[in-house]
C-alpha cells in the first residue's frame, strides 16, 4: 500500500507538470487512501484507529479542497482533531511549555494572513487552533527515551503544518514559487510520518504484549 502511495504521488506530480486537472483530482487522494489502507491492515490499537479516521478525513479533504475550499478546510480540520485525539490518548500530560512555539507559529501566521482572509477569517482562525493543537499534542509525548513512533508522529505533524502554512500564504498572502510541489510533497511526507507512527507503534505494543506472556 505504501508503494502504491508512492506511485500515485509520482503520477500526481506528472499531472501537475502537464496541467491535467482531471488527472490530478482523481489521483490526489490515492496516496493518503493507500496509507489509510496500510494502517487498517496493520496491528490494531486505539491510536491506529484514530489515525485511520484522520487519514480518511484528509483524503476527503484532498478532493474537496480543489472543489469547494471551505469544505476542504473542514475535512482537514476533522482530520487534525482525529490525530490530536490519537496523541492525547497516548499521553494526557498538559505540558503547556511545549505548546508555546506552536502557538507562536500559528499566531504569527494568522496575524500576517489576516488582511487577506475576508469571510474566511473565523474558519482560518479555528483551523489554526486545530493544527496548533495537533502539533502540541504530538510534541507533548516526547521524552528523552521516546520511541521511534513518537518522533515519526512529531515529524509528521510539523511537516503537515508547514504544508498547510504554505497553502495559506500562497492563497491569502502572495504567490510562492513552485508552491504546488512544495505543498503536496510536504503534505504527503507529513501523512507518511503519522502513518508510520501508527504502524510502528502498534507493532511495538503487540511485540511487548507477546514478550510479556509467560
Amino acid at each position: 500500500m505504501l508503494s502504491l502511495a508512492a506511485l500515485a504521488a509520482v503520477i500526481y506530480g506528472l499531472g501537475l507538470a502537464d496541467g491535467v486537472p482531471a488527472l490530478r483530482l482523481a489521483i490526489k487522494p490515492v496516496p493518503v487512501l493507500a496509507m489509510a489502507w496500510a494502517v487498517r491492515a496493520g496491528p490494531r490499537s486505539s491510536y491506529a484507529r484514530a489515525v485511520l479516521a484522520g487519514l480518511i478525513a484528509c483524503a476527503i479533504g484532498d478532493v474537496l479542497l480543489d472543489l469547494v475550499f471551505p469544505l476542504g478546510m473542514l475535512a482537514f480540520l476533522i482530520g487534525h482533531v482525529f490525530y490530536t485525539s490519537a496523541y492525547v490518548g497516548e499521553d494526557r500530560r498538559p505540558r503547556p511549555l511545549v505548546a508555546l512555539p506552536f502557538a507562536a507559529w500559528c499566531v504569527a501566521a494568522f496575524v500576517t494572513l489576516r488582511p487577506g482572509l475576508g469571510v474566511l477569517t473565523i474558519p482560518v482562525a479555528l483551523y489554526s487552533l486545530a493544527i496548533g493543537a495537533m502539533m502540541w499534542r504530538a510534541a507533548a509525548r516526547v521524552t528523552r527515551a521516546a520511541p521511534r513512533d513518537v518522533w515519526l508522529a512529531v515529524a509528521g505533524a510539523i511537516l503537515f503544518a508547514i504544508s498547510d502554512t504554505l497553502i495559506a500564504f500562497n492563497k491569502f498572502h502572495e504567490p510562492i514559487a513552485n508552491a504546488r510541489y512544495w505543498i503536496i510533497s510536504l503534505y504527503w511526507l507529513g501523512q507518511l510520518g503519522i502513518t508510520l507512527s501508527a504502524l510502528t507503534g502498534a507493532r511495538a505494543r503487540a511485540d511487548a504484549r507477546v514478550s510479556a506472556r509467560p
